[in-house]
């Protein structure tokens, strides 16, 4: 199948409505009939807030996180205004993906 891919950037500690910012999206893009999402943890990034590394003297909470999810076009632009409308500022990808299941 084709569809896209879309990638959040955002850092292990941010937060919406008193959630980790991870288990919101997933929430929303469940809700959007997306199948599935992964979160990465980062060890290392840089970007408008700043360097930070996994490093001994790195502050708890500050990595960069990216939360990243696929499914069909309609879809994924769907939880990208859902993120927009709840006056989230993150930044993010899309990019065309194939997908599928092995196996079948």
């Amino acid at each position: 199948m084709d569809g896209l891919c879309v990638r959040f950037f955002t850092h292990e500690v941010m937060r919406h409505q008193g959630r980790p910012i991870h288990d919101w999206l997933f929430e929303q893009a469940q809700a959007q009939g997306i199948p599935g999402g992964t979160a990465y943890r980062a060890h290392a990034g840089f970007g408008r807030h700043g360097l930070h590394e996994d490093t001994f003297f790195e502050l708890a909470g500050t990595l960069p996180e990216c939360v990243e999810f696929f499914a069909e076009a309609e879809r994924i632009r769907a939880l990208i205004g859902v993120v927009a409308e709840a006056g989230l500022e993150l930044a993010y990808i899309t990019y065309a993906v194939s997908y599928g299941v092995t196996g079948r």
